[in-house]
């Protein structure tokens, strides 16, 4: 088929299958709700066959984040090759996302994560080359991915073509933390991708907004367009700062951990839904309560809430996250369907195309943004000197693509031209980014030597913080022994601050060599996590001696020290 004919009838075939028997996940509701009958045995079956396969779907995703622990694999990889496998099993009712109900429920739970545990003063220092990414970048790659498809398609009108650059344009947050976590990349570099993640979608968004709009209405207003995006993006990050406040005021009125937790999850959704009612960015929102949140943890979370917080919310990205992969392999049954009428070796060519374009296209952004600025000023050179070509190289190349493109994509209303074929283009763009950029970052990290310092050698700044924080205990303790209160613990508070003395000293960096003094340090965080193992042991065998609480109080004492020093060795705990 020329390929000027590709998307003669587009529309009438996306409208083909409509009789096929799915399962639209997120489980959107099956019919109406009977509030004053019972559900028919049918119904109830339908419902629980759905459930039995959300089971089996997370334990799936758990055997493949295993084998991707096992070869060392980011495991987006796994679990999208694991998802187009089953999308083929005999016998597997076809799984169809369902594109508002999926970035309502995944999204605002893993951005604001994403954003809780954003280091506020480096985002803030790289927030240039984060904006050049999230909004230049996005539009660079869209125009460019525009053009490919229009030239090699030309029955597509320009703003489809856009609106197909718009979709497949953002890196994506999920995608670029569970496929950067595996390596040991330089802190801003981190930052950068992390950032530019966090934010590229709602310029994204808007981009494609403007487009769909284009298409149904024919002619444009460009001054408008700007408007809505200054708009949507001031609107979204005023409502999640709001949001995040009163979240804030909130936790200082609830001391009770579950609560605290529950809040904290409620927040994003809040933030994310109250943003899209406005027609603000729910992404921004989502983002900027995350922020509030991880900015002002400690002054209102208690010690209990941080550190359950920290386990909850893990498991709640590891869930989402890994069925997000997962559904985004199962829609590939239901694209192959619906393009069954096309010529595939068309198809196949269209498809490397646009995803070669968007893996080039941020190749061609970074490096002239990165080098050019610093060459005109002098000034920006001394104040933010340029990243080495291998870590540029590694930044361009970590692009990895997610969920909201696809769910974008099919949430394109009927009728829009080359809406089929767009759904495949954004699928290959995922495909192509996720397995070939994401299984492929390690052997470019190891060729260009991008790694980052050992975590065993502390910053000046952390370790001289450690020593700020162990003065003013001792110093807390030493004006509590001098009151009259204290004089009948006068004994405790002298030998409190004899080991607060000592702390102060271990800590003190005068006269030390730093590279000396993390050595040592890390020598013995070594040998005290030997000593927490010999008492785990010890308290294994007096299991029958104690009694349950007393048990559980001493092997939680224990499991925190041992977090503790893990942490500070930058190891999981």
């Amino acid at each position: 088929m020329p390929t000027g004919r590709l998307f003669r009838s587009a529309w009438a075939r996306s409208l083909a299958h409509g009789n096929r028997s799915v399962i639209p996940l997120p489980v959107a509701p099956w019919r109406e709700s009977r509030s004053a009958q019972a559900l028919p045995a049918a119904d109830t079956g339908i419902r629980m066959v759905t459930f039995e396969l959300l089971l089996g779907l997370v334990a799936f995703c758990v055997a493949l984040a295993m084998l991707a622990q096992r070869f060392n694999l980011p495991v987006a990889v796994p679990l999208v090759l694991g998802g187009m496998a089953l999308a083929f099993v005999p016998g597997l009712p076809v799984i169809e996302l369902n594109p508002e109900l999926a970035l309502a429920l995944f999204l605002p739970p893993l951005l604001q994560a994403s954003a809780y545990r954003t280091d506020w003063p480096a985002f803030k220092s790289n927030l240039r080359p984060i904006l050049l990414l999230a909004i230049g970048a996005v539009f660079f790659s869209a125009g460019l991915v525009a053009v490919v498809a229009k030239s090699m398609v030309p029955g597509l009108p320009w703003w489809a073509a856009i609106a197909l650059g718009a979709i497949v344009a953002p890196p994506d947050a999920v995608a670029a933390a569970s496929v950067l976590k595996q390596f040991n990349l330089p802190r801003r570099m981190v930052v950068v991708l992390e950032g530019e993640s966090l934010i590229n979608d709602a310029s994204s968004l808007v981009l494609y907004r403007f487009a769909v709009a284009a298409v149904s209405a024919g002619t444009v207003s460009y001054g408008q367009g700007a408007l809505e995006f200054v708009g949507t993006a001031v609107g979204g990050a005023l409502i999640g700062w709001l949001a995040g406040r009163a979240a804030m005021w909130l936790f200082a009125h609830t001391k009770d951990t579950l609560l605290d937790i529950t809040l904290s999850l409620l927040a994003g959704f809040g933030a994310y839904l109250a943003a899209e009612a406005a027609h603000a960015s729910g992404v921004l929102a989502a983002v900027a309560c995350g922020l509030v949140l991880g900015r002002q943890q400690h002054a209102e979370f208690t010690a209990r809430t941080r550190l359950e917080l920290n386990a909850v919310w893990g498991f709640v990205e590891f869930l989402l996250a890994s069925l997000v992969f997962m559904l985004i392999g199962l829609q590939l049954r239901g694209i192959v369907t619906r393009l069954a009428d096309y010529d595939w070796g068309q198809l196949a060519l269209l498809g490397l195309a646009v995803s070669a374009t968007l893996m080039v296209s941020r190749f061609l952004w970074i490096f002239p943004t990165a080098w050019l600025p610093r060459a005109l000023s002098k000034r920006l050179r001394e104040a933010d000197p340029m990243m080495p070509w291998g870590q540029l190289t590694v930044l361009s190349w970590a692009g990895m693509r997610g969920v909201v493109s696809l769910a974008v994509a099919l949430s394109l209303p009927a009728g829009f031209p080359g809406r089929d074929i767009i759904v495949f283009l954004a699928f290959c763009a995922i495909f192509t980014t996720l397995v070939l950029q994401g299984t492929t970052l390690g052997w470019v990290l190891k060729r260009l030597q991008v790694d980052a310092p050992e975590a065993a050698l502390a910053e000046p700044e952390t370790a001289q913080l450690r020593a700020d924080i162990t003065a003013a205990a001792r110093d807390a303790v030493k004006a509590h022994q001098g009151s009259e209160v204290a004089t009948e613990h006068s004994q405790a508070a002298t030998e409190l601050v004899a080991e607060y003395e000592a702390r102060a000293e271990r800590s003190s960096l005068d006269g030390q060599d730093l590279e000396s003094h993390a050595q040592k340090l890390h020598a013995q965080q070594r040998l005290r996590l030997v000593a927490i193992d010999a008492g785990r042991k010890k308290l294994a065998d007096q299991t029958d001696q104690v009694d349950a609480e007393s048990h559980r109080t001493l092997g939680e004492e224990l499991d925190l020290e041992e977090q503790q020093i893990r942490r500070a060795l930058g190891e999981q705990a």
